[in-house]
């Protein structure tokens, strides 16, 4: 039997999901993070399958959404998406040293994955910590700060007046290189990784992430069932069940 607990570790809000026999035991942990304008309710069907297969899985609330929204505009969201996956990345290392100090993960076993912004923020973490063991990005991008600037020019094209002058904007845009997967793949260190996109994404570019992944195939020569990229010809930004079993099994595996 699978337990959905609601907790809280300081300002998040999250859900604990976890096979009853391993309540107060060790077992392999992922942290999985919500989309854009989205829930951490969201993923609750890919957070049971994992916790069937003895994975301890946490599914937050990123900041402004779920439980922590404020009400606000997609636009007045869109202006904050930055600060959000920032503080998303920060989040995770409070996550983690949470249910370390609670003597619930199983010997680093962590695998971190997300859906569309979920899967930017992971991708953006395995630039931040060597503790991420394996990882999904479902629909996300490796390249934060490219694909942050396609979405400012959006928002002009549409019309939409930023608040902030343009000198603020893009010296807030060049501090994300830091969490540019793009610009240090050897960070990823052969970690196993796992991309899904579909082809017709109009919201997250799949063009882009794919070409990341066959710039880091050479990386992956000598291990090359920890690299994987699954196109779907007709999808567009919503993950197929097909998607969802793949990125179980691969958290499966590789924790």
């Amino acid at each position: 039997m699978v337990t959905i607990e609601k907790e809280n570790i300081s300002t998040i809000s999250l859900l604990h999901i976890y096979r009853n026999d391993l309540r107060q035991n060790k077992a392999p942990l992922v942290i999985f993070v919500h989309g854009f304008t989205s829930f951490k309710e969201m993923n609750l069907s890919l957070a049971y399958m994992l916790a069937e297969k003895g994975v301890r899985v946490v599914l937050p609330d990123a900041l402004y959404h779920g439980e922590r929204g404020e009400n606000l505009s997609k636009n007045e969201l869109n202006l904050r998406f930055p600060s959000i996956v920032v503080n998303e990345i920060k989040e995770l290392e409070m996550i983690k040293e949470h249910f370390e100090q609670r003597d619930l993960i199983d010997s680093g076993k962590i695998g971190v994955g997300g859906t569309s912004m979920g899967g930017i923020t992971t991708l953006a973490a395995l630039t931040q910590y060597k503790w991420i063991k394996a990882a999904v990005s479902l629909m996300g991008s490796p390249s934060l700060h490219s694909f942050l600037k396609l979405q400012v020019e959006s928002m002009r094209a549409s019309g939409f007046l930023l608040p902030i002058p343009d000198t603020e904007l893009n010296h807030e845009l060049e501090q994300l290189i830091a969490y540019d997967l793009w610009e240090q793949p050897e960070k990823l260190n052969l970690r196993p990784l796992f991309f899904w996109h579909g082809k017709r994404d109009p919201y997250v570019p799949f063009e882009p992430t794919y070409q990341f992944y066959q710039q880091v195939v050479p990386f992956y020569a000598d291990t090359p069932k920890r690299l994987e990229f699954i196109a779907d010809d007709q999808a567009e930004h919503k993950v197929s069940s097909e998607g969802l079993k793949r990125a179980v099994e691969w958290f499966a595996c590789h924790l």
